[in-house]
């Protein structure tokens, strides 16, 4: 969860990288895609769900065994050179040689100059030593930090594990009365989630994070507000929370989901950046947690609508901090980006 992203961007062209790890969401909804279509399937058999298990082990297999081919990320490469943890020109060599694996043919006869770009920022930018758990609470990396962390924070808090895990249920309470009938219109959600997803992946280095961001999340507090609506005064019109279940799905895809973890892998610095990662996925995960269990308590003392205002209000804020707080990464080497905005 934190070092895929890390690895693509520290090793896509700047031009492209917000593609590439949007790329990544890609597929993980095509494979929530597929879990629900063959669980679709398998809902009327006994023990359906372990076929679905042994069907993935054998693509795990292959996905581990397929990573023993990566090369090394030459930022990770020329860090550790500038540490002294290793000869300067073997390593140069060796970042060179990386470069060269992961951008083929088309790089030409300039991954040299390339490497030696990148050598001279992170000696620019005072690399030399690794970050302490204190200096992450500190100067520029708290900045780094609040970003990341906060933008993590606020896709779950915004109720996103409540909407999801709950869609079978909103299905139900609109009219898909059948566990079937739900869990077939949960296939025609993650469908949506992918044709969503892949608009993103297509406008999200053209448009930039920061509209993609205010048009989407804009979009998941309308939904959240007629969610609200529907539980408390539209209980007869079930046609709204099915719409506003698609808005919020759709415009989540837009927004929070490829572009939080295009941001997190974006913002902090080379020597923090696996450990501001770690420590995002962390909240990333403990609030995914919090949120998911206080649906249920939180639904039976307020009711289901307050539990959807109180989400819809929570987005707003998010609007707030996104608008001031949010930096555009679009087109900038991960370089430029800490010098420009930490």
């Amino acid at each position: 969860m934190h070092a895929a992203p890390m690895y693509i961007a520290e090793t896509a062209p700047s031009q492209i990288r917000g593609q590439l790890i949007s790329l990544k969401e890609f597929f993980i909804v095509f494979g929530m895609l597929v879990g629900y279509t063959v669980g679709s399937l398998l809902i009327e058999t006994v023990a359906g769900w372990r076929y679905m298990y042994g069907v993935s082990a054998p693509l795990a297999v292959i996905m581990g065994i397929g990573m023993w081919w990566l090369p090394s990320s030459p930022r990770w490469i020329l860090l550790c050179a500038i540490q002294g943890k290793g000869e300067l020109q073997g390593l140069r060599e060796k970042a060179i040689c990386c470069l060269c694996q992961l951008r083929g043919a088309a790089i030409g006869d300039s991954a040299s100059r390339q490497v030696d770009d990148i050598l001279s920022e992170l000696s620019q930018l005072s690399e030399e030593k690794e970050a302490t758990i204190g200096e992450m609470l500190q100067g520029k990396c708290l900045k780094a930090l609040t970003i990341g962390a906060g933008l993590i924070l606020f896709q779950q808090i915004t109720g996103q594990p409540s909407v999801l895990y709950y869609a079978a249920k909103i299905f139900q309470d609109a009219g898909f009365s059948a566990a079937a009938d739900a869990t077939r219109a949960s296939v025609f959600l993650a469908l949506l989630k992918l044709i969503m997803t892949a608009v993103a992946v297509v406008v999200i280095d053209k448009l930039g994070r920061r509209p993609l961001l205010l048009g989407g999340v804009s979009g998941i507090a309308m939904s959240l507000f007629l969610l609200g609506s529907y539980y408390t005064f539209l209980g007869d019109v079930p046609a709204v929370a099915v719409t506003a279940l698609l808005l919020y799905v759709g415009c989540y895809q837009l927004s929070f989901g490829p572009i939080g973890w295009l941001m997190i892998s974006e913002i902090f610095p080379l020597r923090v950046r696996g450990r501001g990662l770690s420590i995002t996925v962390l909240v990333n995960f403990g609030a995914n947690a919090l949120v998911a269990f206080a649906f249920s308590p939180l639904q039976d003392l307020l009711g289901a609508g307050t539990v959807f205002f109180i989400f819809g209000g929570i987005a707003v804020l998010s609007l707030v901090f996104i608008f001031f707080i949010i930096p555009e990464t679009k087109g900038l080497t991960l370089e430029e980006i800490e010098a420009k905005y930490l």
